[in-house]
């Protein structure tokens, strides 16, 4: 090709440096080839190291910057406190206690050492000897890791950098890695971090809460045999656990043991004598201390990181103090009192659920043994379906851990203050440990009774009074499709003499009720309830609404009745007030709600009068009676059908506060129409943290309601006929919809996102259950009123329950019989808690009848009801300008599907 090109082309060719380095090239090649292939052979081999260590260069800026190894030391958990200062709950990576060098048994370091990497102290990250002797044992079919300590600690610190995976390039970038820890931090600095990262199961991180998981004492007093043990495990947690595999464990520390000895560090007497005894281990599960509102700090924890993450900051590491509305005292009150209730209960629930009630013969046992996985396996592994139905049914001890869970009492219970909307307590379950889920914003049940304030508030608007009359008689409502639903009232047959309305809610008398919603609607009852909270669940809007057969949540019952404390004024519950950084510099202010006009003064007024009679003299008397309570209160009880939920709400103008207890299956109850009734199952958690809180002067007995006049007869009957578009709120205090009802004045109005629709109704289950709600920050706040006498009225199937060690409960019944053909078939084909063919029908948004509202009542005394905010230890709380409230609260998607309990029967 050259010869072609022109002369001076050729000329430039050969005077210039590429023809130069070619001559070189070449020459070199011929001088390698005329001495023969084995020089050949030794420049290939050398270029292997020389590519090599190019690659390792290469790799350099591809592995972690080390800028503190030990910085889960200096990591501090996010703080969630109460608004007095107090720690509710911290925010852990993991479970870690960390601890220094000189805290750690002697015995620890040595066992490290002598196994892990025994030229630790003259390596610089490196140990090229055992890496060599790795690599030959390994490729001899023998598998043998060559990682030092810090290369270990490199893979430990930083998996997602390093990776893994046995190949060459994770190990040069371990390599790296461990030679710029060597370069930046000492031994021991290496030895003590290495030994506080290194996880050991059993959510138990670093040796400090190894020592206390597997021998119940710190890791200073941790001797040979246990620091043996503990070193042991490093090779393969799983493999050589104690608890579990105690042969190989104690092999593997005899191994140990050896090397300890090899290497100079126990002598040949005592290797003989230690490596005879047996494994002995103290084994005690490492739970993180869940704090006295688990529940709580379980419900903000993704809202908390969405915000870090937002922010800047990490929930976990960066030492922020979250300040909350939680009162601590009540909490305190709060956990004491649903310990003793349900204490009470579970007695309760043991006997009716003895040998028979729940034996191998029972349907409903055998029901739950199909419903288990070990059921699911036996039959996925090739076994007939009635074998393994027999064998499981034979296995005593899989029967009674089956009856413990099924039968093991459960309860929420939450207070929030009405003129604030700030939540005061919160317990999810009885023991967050045995039963994580939380029964106050995730669980919906049917609330019984306790719904039935929405009737008679609809009523109240429509221009009835409470001391309007209606007759006690039977009721037949027309479904339509031939069917007609007949509500009953527990244990009592009509009087058929004429009742007032005010007396009708005092003792929950279902006929009543039913004929009150006949006269106002279900569809208006529904809006009017969506309106004052119920904002989250859907509800369907049939006859059997009326006696609260639609599953909705204690946080949405207690912002209702919230609304019904406050006059007919909603505000959205709110918890998380401000955040901190760990200098206690405010990162973020969040002001409450803005408070919104669900329902006028007027009617709001008569219904919570009204709800004064329940208390009085109705089936919530036992809080005057048992109680001592002498302070202006209202409430209602509720039972839902069977006694299978029980429910109180209680209201003040300072607190409202509502419990439920229940089972987390709902097929399962307390078998016993006294314990069953909302009036004794739940109105002793509500009872007795309002007489502790007024003791205590949490809240003033001398604060009373005051009714205030309607200021405008034109604004009402403006008001009358607006539609009722309901706005969302997260625990932020922001909206997150974009529109709503009139809003009262308020701090700030909250910022508007984009709309939240209310799902369709759909057929509930026919098999009642505890159904999860949506996960939304704490806005809604729902109270559980529990009823003693009374119970929904909706037609169920029948389902199977257990044998009977008490009289079956007398509950009210609700027949379903052939309407006369030329009865009118005006209403729905089915309600959510029917079973009948039809689809449920979901009424439109009717208009609320607003007006003013008179403003909240100030505390009744410097002391009383009021919650002072104080410094965590950790900071100074600097002012700063309020902003949106935190709350972040989602309803479900249009169109989702719900999964409510079965009917009420």
């Amino acid at each position: 090709m050259i010869a072609s090109l022109p002369a001076s082309l050729r000329a430039w060719w050969a005077r210039g440096p590429l023809s130069s380095a070619a001559r070189r090239t070449g020459a070199a090649l011929r001088w390698i080839a005329a001495r023969g292939p084995a020089r050949m052979l030794l420049w290939a081999l050398a270029a292997v190291p020389a590519a090599l260590v190019v690659y390792t260069l290469l790799l350099w800026p591809f592995t972690p910057a080390i800028s503190d190894i030990r910085k889960a030391k200096t990591e501090q958990p996010a703080q969630l406190v109460s608004a007095d200062g107090r720690l509710l709950a911290e925010y852990r990576w993991v479970n870690r206690e960390w601890v220094a060098l000189e805290d750690i048994a002697p015995s620890v370091v040595d066992a490290l050492i002598a196994t892990e990497d025994h030229r630790f102290y003259d390596h610089f990250g490196l140990d090229w000897r055992r890496t060599a002797s790795a690599l030959i044992r390994t490729l001899g079919g023998d598998k043998q890791g060559g990682s030092t300590i810090t290369q270990q600690l490199a893979r430990n610190l930083y998996p997602e950098d390093i990776g893994r995976a046995p190949t060459l390039t994770r190990k040069l970038k371990e390599a790296i890695t461990a030679f710029k820890i060597e370069v930046l931090y000492s031994k021991d600095e290496i030895l003590e971090t290495y030994l506080n990262t290194v996880p050991f199961l059993y959510n138990a991180y670093g040796i400090e809460m190894a020592a206390r998981t597997y021998f119940d004492k710190s890791a200073d007093k941790l001797t040979v045999l246990e620091s043996a043990t503990l070193i042991g495990m490093l090779k393969g947690t799983s493999y050589y656990n104690p608890v579990l595999n105690p042969e190989r464990a104690q092999e593997r520390r005899n191994v140990v043991l050896a090397q300890m000895e090899k290497r100079g560090k126990l002598s040949p007497q005592d290797f003989q004598t230690l490596s005879k005894r047996p494994l002995r281990i103290r084994f005690e599960r490492q739970v993180e201390t869940a704090g006295p509102a688990p529940h709580l700090a379980q419900q903000l924890r993704k809202q908390l990181i969405d915000w870090a993450d937002r922010n800047g900051y990490s929930l976990y590491a960066d030492g922020l103090v979250i300040r909350t509305t939680i009162d601590f005292r009540l909490q305190t009150f709060a956990n004491q009192a649903v310990a003793r209730q349900g204490r009470q209960l579970q007695s309760v629930a043991d006997g009716a659920w003895g040998p028979r009630a729940w034996n191998a013969k029972s349907p409903l046992v055998q029901s739950f043994v199909r419903e288990t996985p070990q059921y699911a396996a036996a039959v996925a592994k090739g076994a007939p379906p009635e074998e393994a139905l027999k064998d499981l049914l034979d296995d005593a001890d899989f029967l009674r851990k089956l009856r413990q869970e099924k039968t093991r009492v459960q309860a929420g219970f939450l207070a929030m203050d009405p003129r604030t909307g700030q939540i005061r307590a919160w317990v999810g379950s009885r023991d967050f440990a045995q039963d994580p889920f939380d029964h106050v914003q995730a669980a919906r049940r049917q609330p019984g009774s306790t719904f039935k304030p929405f009737v008679y508030g609809a009523a109240f608007a429509n221009g009835s009074k409470p001391t309007d009359t209606l007759i006690d008689q039977a009721v037949e409502i027309p479904l339509g499709g031939g069917r007609v639903w007949r509500p009953t009232d527990e244990g009592a047959a009509p009087s058929g003499e004429p009742m007032t309305l005010a007396d009708g809610l005092a003792f929950s008398k279902n006929t009543i009720t039913a004929q009150l919603m006949q006269q106002v609607g279900p569809e208006r009852v529904a809006a009017l309830a969506r309106a004052m909270g119920v904002r989250e669940s859907p509800l369907d809007a049939v006859p059997s609404l009326a006696l609260g057969t639609s599953a909705v949540t204690l946080k949405e019952m207690v912002a209702a009745y919230g609304t019904i404390a406050e006059a007919g004024r909603y505000i959205a519950p709110t918890v998380i007030t401000r955040i901190e950084d760990k200098d206690g510099k405010v990162l973020e202010d969040f002001a409450p709600a803005a408070p919104e006009r669900a329902l006028a003064a007027g009617p709001a007024q008569m219904l919570r009068d009204a709800l004064r009679g329940v208390v009085d003299k109705g089936t919530g008397a036992a809080i005057r009676s048992r109680y001592g309570i002498t302070a202006d209160v209202a409430g209602k009880t509720g039972t839902t059908q069977d006694n299978t939920d029980g429910w109180f709400l209680l209201m003040h103008p300072q607190l409202v506060a509502g419990a439920w207890a229940g089972f987390n299956d709902g097929r399962v109850t307390l078998r016993s129409d006294y314990w069953g009734q909302g009036a004794h199952s739940a109105l002793p958690m509500v009872g007795d943290v309002f007489q502790q809180a007024l003791r205590a002067r949490v809240i003033d007995a001398r604060e009373k309601f005051v009714d205030q006049a309607e200021t405008s007869w034109v604004g009402q009957a403006v008001d009358g006929v607006r539609q009722w578009a309901f706005s969302v709120y997260d625990l932020f205090g922001r909206r997150t919809d974009t529109q709503g009802p009139a809003q009262e004045p308020g701090p700030r109005a909250p910022a508007a996102v984009p709309p939240a629709s209310t799902p369709a109704s759909v057929p509930a289950d026919i098999r009642p259950e505890i159904t999860e709600a949506p996960l939304v920050p704490l806005q809604n706040a729902t109270p559980w009123a529990t009823e003693g006498a009374d119970a929904p009225s909706a037609p169920a199937s029948p389902q199977p329950s257990p044998q009977q060690t008490s009289p079956q409960p007398s509950s009210p019944q609700y027949d379903i019989v052939p309407a006369p053909s030329s009865a009118p078939g005006t209403g729905p084909a089915t309600g959510s808690v029917q079973p009948q063919s039809g689809s449920p029908t979901q009424g439109p948004v009717s208009g609320a009848v607003a007006g003013p509202s008179p403003q909240p009542g100030a505390p009744g005394g410097a002391v009383p009801g009021v919650v002072v905010s104080t410094p965590v230890q950790r900071g100074v709380v600097v002012s700063t300008p309020g902003n949106a409230p935190f709350v972040v609260e989602t309803a479900p998607p249009p169109g989702q599907a719900s999964q409510n309990p079965a009917p009420a029967r």
